[in-house]
This record gives C-alpha cells, sequence and structure tokens, in this order.
C-alpha cells in the first residue's frame, strides 16, 4: 500500500522502511542469542532484508514486522501489552501471535514469522499464514447488511464483516463522492501539500471488489422504515436489509452572519471540500480561520506551509482550553504564532464582505479566503425521522444497537454507556468511530460483544503532535508533568479523584501506558 508522507519522513530517520537498502540490526534467520532479547521486550532487526521484531514474553518468543501498517510507525517504540503490540503513533494494537490488527486506526495484518529455539539462540524461519475468517453457520445471521456511510465506522463495519467469515450480501450507501478515504489527513499533511492524492483511498476499488463490498456513492438514504427493515434513497429507489449500520458522521456547523454564503466562505469534512480549498490556495493570499478548534488550527498550519497569511478568530481566551487546559492552550497558541499565525481571540465575526471579515470588535481583516471550523453537529435526519430514541445523538446500548430492532450505530452520531465514568458520551473522532463500525459489525453477527473501548484521538500542528486518550468533557483538577513550553509533558483530566483522560506531547509511551491503565480500570 502507499506511504503517507509522515511514513515516508519517519522511516528516512530510521531506516526502517520496507525500502531501506541497508536494514539495521541483526538477521534473525541467522540466529540471536536468547539473551540479547530482553524478558517483556523486544530487540530490532530484519528478516530477509525486511524489518521486524523479535519480541520475548516470558517462555514464549513472536517475530513481527516492524512498521505499523497504518503510517509506519515504528513499533519498536510502542507498548507490549499481554500478546499484543501497540503503536506510538496512533494506538494502532496487533496480535503477535498471528499479527492480525486487533484495533484500529491500522487495517491491515502484520507479517508474522516462525521462531524456533536452538542451543541457546532463536532462528526466525517461514512466514506464518495470514489469519484466514472463520467458516460461519449461515443459520442466525441476517440475509444482508446494509451499512448507511462511508467513513470510518462504516468502512470498518464492512471490513470487520469478512474479516469475521460473514458471506452475505454487504452494501454501503454513502453519500460522499468518493470511496472511504483517509479523512484525519485532510486537514493536515494532504492539504498542506505534503501527501498526495493517491495516498487518500483507505482500500483500493480492487480490495472492494474482491471481499464482494458493494460501495455505492453519492447516494442518500430519505427514509428509513425499521418495520419493513428497508431505506429509501433520494433517486426514489429501495433498499432492503436484514441487519442495518447508521454511520451517518456529522455535518460542519456554518456560520449565519451576513456574507456567511459568500464565495469565498468554505468548510472542511469531505476530500471535495479540501480539493476546493487546495485550489483556491493558487490564488488566494491572506486567510482567515473563524475556530480555534483542532480542525481550525489544523488548517491554520498546513496553509501556512503553503504560504498564506493566516488570522485564527474565536471567542475564547486561548485555543482549546475548554478541552485542553489553559497550559495546553497557550503552548499550541505560541507554538502557531511561532508560525506566524496571528490570533483574534475573545471576538467572533460580525460579517463577511468582498474584501474580508470584520469582527465584533470592529476589526477588519481583509481575507480573499475564509474557512469556518467551529464545530459539527451529527447527522441524525434518518434516525430521527424513523423515531429512534435519542439524547444529542443516537441512543445506542452497550452493544451500539438502537431502540430498534437489528438497527445499530456507530461513529459521530452514536451516545453510548461509557462502562469507565458510567456517563452516556458521544466522540467525534476517527479512531472511535473505526472501533465502533468493527464492534457494530461483531454485534450484528451475533457475538454481543461490549464497547468498552478507551477512546482515544490524536492533533498534528507542524511538527507537534497531541495525543489524547479517555474522556473528560468536564474535570475538577489538572495535574501537569513535564513542561509544555518545551513540547514535553502529560496532563492528567480528574473528576471526583478519578483520573478521566490524558493528553500527552512528545511522550507517546506514556499515552500508551496510560491507555492500559485505563483499560484496566473499566468494567
Amino acid at each position: 500500500m502507499a506511504f503517507s508522507f509522515q511514513e515516508r519522513q519517519r522511516g528516512k530517520e530510521t531506516g526502517m522502511t520496507e525500502h531501506s537498502s541497508s536494514p539495521a540490526g541483526p538477521d534473525f534467520t541467522q540466529g540471536v542469542a536468547l539473551a540479547d532479547i530482553p524478558e517483556g521486550g523486544m530487540l530490532s532487526g530484519h528478516v530477509n532484508g525486511k524489518p521486524a521484531l523479535l519480541v520475548r514474553q516470558g517462555e514464549e518468543l513472536f517475530a513481527v514486522g516492524a512498521t505499523c501498517t497504518h503510517y509506519g510507525g515504528p513499533l519498536a517504540e510502542g507498548l507490549l501489552v499481554g500478546d499484543t503490540i501497540r503503536c506510538p503513533w496512533h494506538h494502532a494494537c496487533f496480535s503477535l501471535r498471528t499479527g492480525q490488527v486487533l484495533r484500529s486506526p491500522a487495517l491491515s495484518d502484520l507479517k508474522c514469522w516462525d521462531v524456533a529455539r536452538r542451543a541457546g539462540h532463536a532462528f526466525v524461519g517461514d512466514g506464518l499464514p495470514m489469519p484466514q475468517p472463520p467458516k460461519l453457520a449461515a443459520a442466525g445471521l441476517p440475509e444482508s447488511v446494509l451499512i448507511i456511510g462511508g467513513g470510518a465506522a462504516g468502512n470498518a463495519a464492512a471490513e470487520t464483516l469478512r474479516r469475521e467469515g460473514y458471506q452475505g450480501p454487504v452494501t454501503m450507501l454513502s453519500t460522499d463522492r468518493s470511496p472511504p478515504y483517509d479523512r484525519p489527513n485532510l486537514s493536515k499533511d494532504y492539504l498542506a501539500g505534503t501527501a498526495k492524492a493517491a495516498w487518500l483511498p483507505l482500500r483500493s476499488p480492487k480490495f472492494y471488489a474482491d471481499h464482494h463490498i458493494d460501495v455505492r456513492c453519492d447516494q442518500r438514504a430519505v427514509k428509513l422504515d425499521p418495520a419493513r427493515r428497508t431505506i429509501a434513497l433520494s433517486d426514489g429507489s429501495e433498499v432492503t436489509y436484514g441487519a442495518l449500520l447508521l454511520a451517518t458522521g456529522a455535518e460542519p456547523v456554518r456560520l449565519t452572519v451576513p456574507g456567511a454564503t459568500l464565495p469565498q466562505v468554505e468548510v472542511l469534512r469531505t476530500l471535495a471540500d479540501c480539493d476546493t480549498l487546495i485550489a483556491r490556495c493558487g490564488t488566494a493570499r491572506h486567510c482567515v480561520v473563524v475556530g480555534a478548534g483542532f480542525i481550525g488550527l489544523e488548517v491554520a498550519a498546513s496553509l501556512r506551509k503553503r504560504g498564506l497569511e493566516v488570522h485564527v478568530v474565536a471567542p475564547g481566551s486561548r485555543p482549546m482550553e475548554r478541552l485542553l487546559g489553559a497550559a495546553l492552550g497557550d503552548m499550541v497558541k505560541t507554538l502557531h504564532e511561532s508560525h506566524g499565525v496571528v490570533f483574534h481571540l475573545g471576538t467572533t465575526v460580525a460579517e463577511i464582505h468582498q474584501d474580508g471579515v470584520k469582527l465584533s470588535t470592529g476589526v477588519d481583516l481583509s481575507a480573499d479566503l475564509v474557512i469556518v471550523g467551529i464545530g459539527v453537529h451529527p447527522e441524525v435526519n434518518l434516525a430521527k425521522q424513523a423515531g429512534l430514541a435519542m439524547d444529542g445523538g443516537v441512543l445506542v446500548d452497550g452493544f451500539l444497537q438502537t431502540s430498534a430492532a437489528a438497527v445499530y450505530a456507530a461513529g459521530d452520531i452514536a451516545r453510548w454507556p461509557d462502562p469507565r465514568t458510567g456517563d452516556r458520551i458521544r466522540v467525534e473522532h476517527w479512531v472511535v468511530a473505526e472501533r465502533q463500525g468493527a464492534v457494530a459489525a461483531r454485534n450484528i453477527l451475533g457475538q454481543r460483544q461490549r464497547f468498552a473501548t478507551v477512546p482515544f484521538f490524536w492533533s498534528q500542528h507542524y511538527d507537534t503532535t497531541i495525543n489524547y486518550v479517555g474522556h473528560a468533557e468536564q474535570w475538577d483538577r489538572l495535574e501537569i508533568d513535564g513542561d509544555p513550553v518545551a513540547r514535553d509533558c502529560m496532563v492528567s483530566y480528574w473528576r471526583n479523584d478519578k483520573r478521566l483522560a490524558v493528553a500527552t506531547v512528545g511522550r507517546d509511551l506514556d499515552s500508551l501506558r496510560a491507555e492500559a491503565e485505563f483499560e484496566r480500570q473499566t468494567p
């Protein structure tokens, strides 16, 4: 598969890409002393020129590929938890025994090899076969599965159905004009011009064809009839289903001020939106970004890389303070200012005119491009129309099933009972959506797996990444370990003496450890 920009750059630094001419470390096929493999640890090397890791867990030895199949993260810098290995960049998780991807955002399995012991040494031999889908009895399975939505949750559900051995029809209906793609990259490397369009698709058309996944783009569902198990489409046609997954995602919140519909005003949600922005960057020179959340600031960073003048307007006193707190908010602000971004905080947009943006403070900013990033709202019209239970999103139980039989929901629209905090929560993050899509697919097949995964997201700003695990809509105590100014810190968010979430900068391993700790605390 194509390598992302991050993967290529990190590979140059570590020598860990599959194109490396002189792989680092020992050749495991020639054998290494068992004493050289730390107990409960990893040894980096290669197998016939391919980067690999030897892992020792008690009396067991495992040999797996050394790079994450998502963005090529170096697994040697990751975390071993039982018989799994986790990527330090975006928390993908793989089985050491089989190489199978156990958790998103990775989609593909790791290469695995057989390991033998002889005379106090470990020798890596032949590659192990890739895990094959189990054979399922048709009895009790839905006759067909229909997925509404072609984003993270929908794609993960479709792939999981096939991984789990489901042989019935799988259809994905997406309002997007493009097949499933790497949406997080839109505001980051792709918008910045450092990632190619060819790297964005999650899978090739051949993959969907080979796995008999019917992906239908530019299709809008307008009516759900749970009693008849049908979906009506905007073109007048109707689709039936045995089981249904609603993964309709979210829509950007729009400005309602005068001038908000002028042609220079854009939002960023889809690949088409991003391509429009990239085209505008060819002539635009002055950009105003409305909103200082993750999307707004990632867009600001990407446009600065393209050389545009960027002003950010937001009502708060510092960026992202509500979610991350004052210290990280100040860190992010200083980081962006060091790259030339100008902030206008404590103010809002009063009007957009042909030549710029007028603020509530009376300041008039020149702008030939205005990008609105003030949040999203869940796309729940279909669920509402069908009479499904709602509460700021589609209510689901611990198995992601809605109030209607054979109808599940995942991703941005789903509000589920979080077993760790006891709260009902809804999270608008890519990795959560993927993991929910996978769990929903298994439950469609009758596996009754509770969704108890700890939420995770990352945000990239220039060369700085913020990782966040857990969920803390509110906190009454915040602890900082390290120095946010130096971009080396771990921030813990507490409520009622319980740690709910952890944000890290420059501490990937601490982020993984916090995730593992939260998992141990989850009922």
